[in-house]
């Protein structure tokens, strides 16, 4: 269980597949001080397990379907990713509940200006928009965010200076894919 509080900002060094099984070497400096193997740590939102530390990286192993539902799959040496290590007990929370199982990828359609905020509009597939709740959290590459406003197929994220600095998003415009995780709560209210 996660936060989508971006802790710090690592960078892609290797990928390796063999097999079945992807391997992913990512630079990082609080996740790999305060990390063992066998860890979670959200990399762009997405739980992946610690199965090696290296002296200045972490390894993690993806299965094809992670790389399927997710844009890790298109992650290229040198790209920067959203880490976070999973909550202890006791932390104080934030964000909002994140698991870091990913529900869709979404393609960035704007970047600019929507009344006097930065803001992203994002599309997500199709059946995933009832999901969405204006005012409600949501998960952005693993940064927890509010929604500001709902389309007919996308939704809107307003952007602090400090956010835009400290994760992915300063690197991110239109086309750009972002891992969505909707927020469990509205999940579970739909099932009620």
């Amino acid at each position: 269980m996660f936060s989508g509080i971006v802790e710090e900002l690592g960078q892609v060094k290797s990928i390796y597949r063999s097999g079945k099984i992807t391997t992913i070497e990512i630079a990082a400096d609080k996740a790999l001080a305060q990390s063992g193997i066998g860890d979670s740590v959200a990399v762009n939102g997405a739980c992946l397990t610690i199965v090696k530390k290296g002296a200045r990286s972490l390894f993690f192993e993806a299965m094809p379907e992670t790389l399927k539902v997710s844009n890790l799959g298109s992650l290229r040496i040198t790209d920067k990713v959203n880490l976070e290590r999973s909550l202890k007990i006791g932390d104080r929370l934030s964000g909002h509940f994140v698991g870091g199982h990913i529900d869709c990828v979404g393609i960035i359609r704007k970047k600019g200006y929507t009344d006097g905020n930065l803001s992203f509009e994002v599309a997500t597939p199709p059946g995933f928009m009832d999901y969405i709740l204006p005012k409600g959290a949501i998960a952005v590459d693993g940064i927890s965010l509010t929604i500001a406003k709902k389309g007919p197929c996308t939704f809107f994220v307003y952007i602090i200076p400090h956010t835009l600095k400290n994760t992915t998003l300063g690197f991110k415009g239109p086309s750009d894919k972002v891992n969505i995780e909707f927020d469990i709560l509205a999940k579970k209210s739909l099932l009620i």
